[in-house]
């Protein structure tokens, strides 16, 4: 929330999104892979405990671009991160079985073919009407135009860490997308399930707006909104939700 001012959303031209966890529901996503996974290559899939692989899967993703986003360590790309992570777990929960690279791969791109929360095709398709819509993902290009197939995002345009170079929090993350977008800082609305990438954006001016989702990581979906929710412009417990509070049809 920028200090001292009243927000009015007809000031704002674009929205920016988090992907992971604010528009599609990662973990049960990456869970029933992991799960299809197991029936199909090993002989007992009962054996592995696939939402704590899950979960350790994700939180090896999380590391990574936290060190690269302070410039430490090699740069790569999210599917590389994550293949790197995927062949780590898969000797640390000792799973073996019938497959092979293909099947690894294909395996891996599971992160390209997330399914989105059920109010996320149509409250996109309601900001579109009004507003530009854009991805600001620490996905890369590729995964986020596949995701984008997968379920049904009506994006407008694309910005991933691999344009910019950097991954969230950097605040070049935020400033590249809005000189891609050709707008101020206070035309460009941050939408995120998550505080510290809010945090980031609002920084350098940009408008925040906090969807709340409980379950991302398998939590009550009942969960009521968190009180830091109140430092954003705007909070809203899911897309449309957040149309309605936008203004948009």
């Amino acid at each position: 929330m920028v200090a001292g001012d009243t927000f009015d959303p007809d000031r704002v031209k674009a929205l920016v999104f988090d992907v992971f966890g604010t528009v599609v529901d990662w973990r049960t996503s990456i869970v029933n892979e992991l799960k299809r996974f197991g029936d199909q290559y090993l002989a007992s899939s009962d054996d592995v405990d696939w939402e704590r692989f899950a979960d350790d899967w994700r939180a090896g993703y999380g590391a990574a671009c936290r060190e690269l986003s302070r410039g430490r360590g090699t740069w790569r790309i999210v599917d590389e991160i994550h293949r790197d992570r995927l062949d780590e777990l898969l000797g640390r929960y000792e799973v073996k079985g019938s497959f092979g690279e293909p099947d690894l791969e294909y395996l891996n791109r599971a992160w390209h073919r997330l399914d989105g929360w059920p109010d996320s095709p149509t409250g996109l398709a309601r900001f579109k009407g009004r507003y530009i819509i854009s991805t600001l993902s620490n996905g890369n290009f590729a995964l986020l135009v596949a995701m984008a197939k997968h379920a049904n995002l009506p994006w407008d345009a694309v910005i991933s860490a691999d344009l910019v170079g950097a991954y969230k929090p950097n605040p070049r993350v935020y400033s590249t997308a809005c000189r891609i977008l050709d707008m101020e800082p206070e035309s460009v609305m941050m939408v995120a399930a998550h505080d510290g990438d809010l945090d980031a954006a609002s920084e350098l001016g940009l408008r925040t707006a906090f969807v709340h989702r409980p379950s991302e990581h398998g939590g009550d979906a009942d969960a009521e909104m968190p009180e830091f929710a109140a430092n954003f412009d705007v909070a809203a417990t899911d897309m449309n939700d957040l149309a309605d509070q936008l203004g948009c049809h």
